[in-house]
């Protein structure tokens, strides 16, 4: 009786598979899918970026940055860079909202004007003599310094000095996935005109950072400094940065929001703490030049192993664009 009952019991539950998967096919047929399987996928109670913590030593980066001069020019490649690539994810993403790569310039070299939708930063790593021309403005580049190229702005990159420029670009590209609206344009020569400046609204020099971190802010073992335009406004509608002293010895209070990051040492040692929403915590040595991605709501600290001195971090974040859309949240612990 009872294994009659169990046989019974086992057609009926086969017939009810078949019935769901031939529902599942005739919806597929006419280009329509069940919210119900996929609900906490889509609305999941919590942040689950795709992305990954990742670290790319410069020791390593550098000696593969160098050798790619060696094998394509700057006219050649229009723009010689290594992108950082999420081990989870593909290029352009070095988080799931920023795009992050090396680029390098070699002296008397010229990467060709264009122009582009997306907005891009570039954070000076080393050399100089090296330029940035923006909309007619000549800039030239020295170590910390950050250079804006605003979208559709004509620039064009060159080298003036007798050692390579690296320099690390940021730029909104994982945004244009979503809306596939990008634009790009090349001037129809390698310059487009530029008379030198001394000063710019597409600069902020590490001098005006580090005085903010060092003179203002020198009584507390942790400063902060947001990069903004002349109004006070975000220096973009997407991305921005910020760059963050750690004195030695001290470990940083525990944040968590919603923003993904791509930190890059200017000078130091020591590691972060992270843990990602979606995985365990990892601790980040770095040490100067080196460059790593932290996923959005990950929590996070940082700590300077040093005896003596600061460590300076600079980071790329989304922080324009969440706050943009209303998505802004934040821990403190």
């Amino acid at each position: 009786m009872s294994s009659t009952t169990n046989n019974s019991s086992t057609v009926a539950e086969s017939a009810e598979r078949i019935k769901l998967n031939n529902f599942f096919e005739c919806l597929s047929n006419k280009n329509v899918a069940p919210l119900w399987i996929s609900l906490q996928k889509m609305v999941p109670p919590k942040p689950n970026p795709t992305g990954v913590i990742a670290l790319w030593p410069y020791a390593s980066m550098r000696p593969s940055l160098i050798e790619s001069g060696t094998v394509v020019s700057a006219e050649e490649a229009e723009r010689r860079v290594l992108m950082l690539v999420n081990p989870a994810l593909t290029a352009p993403y070095t988080t799931d909202t920023i795009y992050a790569g090396l680029q390098l310039i070699l002296p008397g070299e010229t990467a060709p004007a264009h122009r582009h939708m997306a907005f891009a930063l570039r954070f000076i790593i080393e050399g100089s003599q090296g330029f940035t021309a923006v909309e007619g403005e000549k800039i030239m580049m020295e170590r910390g310094d950050v250079i804006l190229t605003p979208r559709w702005g004509w620039h064009d990159h060159g080298n003036d000095g007798s050692d390579p420029m690296i320099w690390l670009d940021g730029l909104d590209l994982p945004v244009f996935r979503l809306l596939p609206i990008n634009f790009a344009e090349n001037y129809e020569h390698n310059r487009y005109p530029s008379e030198l400046v001394s000063e710019s609204k597409f600069k902020i020099t590490w001098s005006t950072v580090s005085r903010d971190l060092d003179t203002d802010k020198l009584v507390q073992p942790y400063a902060r400094y947001d990069y903004r335009l002349p109004d006070g406004s975000h220096v973009s509608e997407t991305i921005s940065a910020q760059a963050e002293r750690v004195t030695a010895g001290y470990t940083t209070q525990k944040s968590q929001e919603t923003c993904s990051f791509v930190y890059h040492v200017y000078e130091g040692q020591g590691y972060s703490t992270i843990l990602p929403p979606n995985g365990q915590e990892q601790k980040v040595s770095w040490e100067a030049k080196d460059t790593f991605s932290v996923p959005a709501w990950s929590v996070i600290s940082h700590t300077c192993t040093m005896n003596s001195g600061n460590a300076y971090l600079f980071a790329i974040n989304d922080r324009p664009m969440v706050e943009a859309l209303g998505f802004a949240r934040r821990e403190r612990y």
